[in-house]
């Protein structure tokens, strides 16, 4: 339910600018009972990770077959995992930056059909690669779409999906990461094998071209967050939306849904300035922001860095060929998938402190015997890559938990560019310049220095973990608007209507 001062002028420019409006929205979607219409929302947004697991994996298989004379670009396998990692990655932090300031600033829906839009245009250019520059420039742009897409879907999600699932379903819709890895794996060893070196490849990129059409026909039937829509001025919109899945979901579960008795008052704004967010991220929630830096950064660097470059380490030290590396990443791309689907609903009841600390902590140690056991030349392909199976089952658990605690510990105002300004510098430390250096070390052929570059990978880790046990939020099962209250925000007796026998708790939540 929403009360204005002026039920009629719900979606009016007075309202937009300034208006009180007192709003049970947020509580009425977290008390909604788990039904279909959840799993659409699941379909629709969270299939974009398979699109970054495809792209990535794609890559990495590739790099040995776009190296090869007749390949129709003249391009080297180090300058494939280095560069052309490099340049997806830059693009994603460029892209997220952008699109989640725009994402706060025009809705979740609109955004995450450009972002999808741009990321089909340039992988479709992609495939069309004459020469390196081209290659990069479009691997660039694709990486741009992606990013965007981490702030707007990440948004969408968290503002959609009731508060005692939210853990859960968070870190598995970014597990799905894997699912497009284990699907590029497959995809890459046919297309290697069975076409000509000049066109396997293409047709491996117009893979994601396809899926991301499929993607954008299903995601048209996902609404825009009703969170942003009271908060943008448009109440009434947001409350008939509402209204609308309540009684799609009394249908679904045959359930009677009772009526909440938490409220909050927001001053209605149609945007809120890039100023403000950026001072409410890092002066009003310092720690907060320390802590999905950590996490970015730890996560990052190990995944870009050497899941990008694991296809050369198997080529360079195991004389693996390039179109059997595909059966590896299939291997680790289980363990990446299995670690948030297993361990996801722990999260939400064990609790996100302890869960995050010992997945990154666990992680990095596990990577440290793997890199002692690589360094005594005890391991061969299928054993190194079991190991990195047992590494990812927990980081993945990890790296997906970072995603979560950025979306949910800041104000829903800033809640896409949060997303957005700590998985651009968290990957821009680990995910540019990782992907870069570890091409470097793992091209010069000597174990020592990938070692080193496993060594840097597993300690960053440890630290994000450390971190995460010293001033990590206990977010779970938790609405957002208590884990921090909009910055639109207002005391229930600021002017905006009462209802009798309503209190405020100070924060602007109210409760009967």
């Amino acid at each position: 339910m929403v009360d204005t001062a002026n039920s009629d002028a719900a979606n009016s420019d007075a309202t937009a600018n300034g208006e009180i409006v007192r709003t049970d929205v947020p509580a009425r979607l977290d008390r909604l009972p788990w039904a279909r219409w959840h799993w659409l929302i699941i379909i629709g947004l969270g299939t974009v990770w398979i699109l970054d697991g495809l792209e990535v994996t794609i890559v990495g298989n590739l790099s040995g077959q776009l190296a090869k004379a007749g390949s129709g670009v003249h391009i080297t396998a180090s300058q494939v995992s280095g560069f052309g990692a490099a340049s997806y990655v830059a693009g994603a932090c460029v892209g997220a930056l952008f699109f989640g300031w725009l994402t706060d600033r025009f809705g979740r829906k609109k955004l995450f059909m450009i972002t999808l839009g741009v990321y089909l245009a340039a992988t479709a250019a992609t495939a069309l690669s004459f020469s390196s520059w081209w290659f990069f420039l479009f691997r660039f742009l694709t990486g741009l779409g992606i990013g965007g897409e981490y702030a707007a879907i990440n948004s969408a999600i968290d503002e959609l999906i009731p508060a005692r699932h939210r853990g859960r379903v968070d870190l598995a819709i970014n597990g799905t990461f894997w699912l497009g890895a284990a699907i590029g794996a497959v995809v890459t060893i046919p297309v290697l094998n069975d076409f000509p070196v000049n066109v396997g490849w293409r047709l491996a990129f117009g893979l994601g071209v396809v899926l991301g059409l499929v993607i954008l026909l299903v995601r048209r039937n996902v609404p825009e967050s009703p969170r942003w829509l009271f908060i943008h001025g448009r109440g009434r919109e947001a409350e008939e939306l509402v209204g609308g899945i309540e009684q799609r979901i009394e249908q679904q579960t045959g359930e009677r849904l009772e009526k909440p008795d938490r409220f909050i008052s927001i001053r209605q704004r149609r945007s809120i300035g890039l100023w403000t967010i950026v001072r409410t991220l890092f002066a009003r929630y310092p720690k907060r922001s320390i802590l999905g830096l950590s996490l970015f950064i730890g996560q990052a660097f190990l995944y870009n860095a050497v899941t990008f470059g694991f296809a050369q380490i198997l080529e360079t030290f195991f004389k693996v060929p390039s179109g059997s590396t595909g059966w590896y990443y299939l291997m680790i791309a289980g363990g990446n998938l299995l670690g948030p689907l297993l361990l996801g609903p722990l999260f939400d009841t064990v609790g996100r402190r302890p869960m995050i600390a010992g997945s990154y902590l666990l992680s990095g140690l596990l990577l440290l015997g793997t890199a002692w056991l690589f360094h005594t030349g005890v391991l061969g392909a299928l054993s190194l890559t079991l190991c990195w199976c047992v590494v990812l089952f927990f980081a993945s658990a990890g790296a997906s938990a970072a995603y979560l605690t950025v979306s949910e510990v800041f104000p829903m105002e800033t809640r896409a560019l949060a997303i957005a300004v700590f998985y651009a510098v968290g990957t821009a430390a680990g995910g540019i310049t990782g992907p870069l250096l570890f091409a470097k070390l793992v091209g010069t052929g000597k174990v020592g220095d990938t070692v080193l570059a496993f060594t840097v990978g597993a300690i960053l880790m440890i630290l994000a973990g450390l971190v995460e046990a010293a001033i990590g939020v206990k977010a779970e099962r938790r609405s957002l608007e208590d884990l921090a209250t909009p910055l639109t925000a207002e005391p229930s007796d600021s002017g905006a209507p009462h209802q009798p026998g309503t209190r405020t708790d100070g924060s602007g939540l109210a409760t009967v």
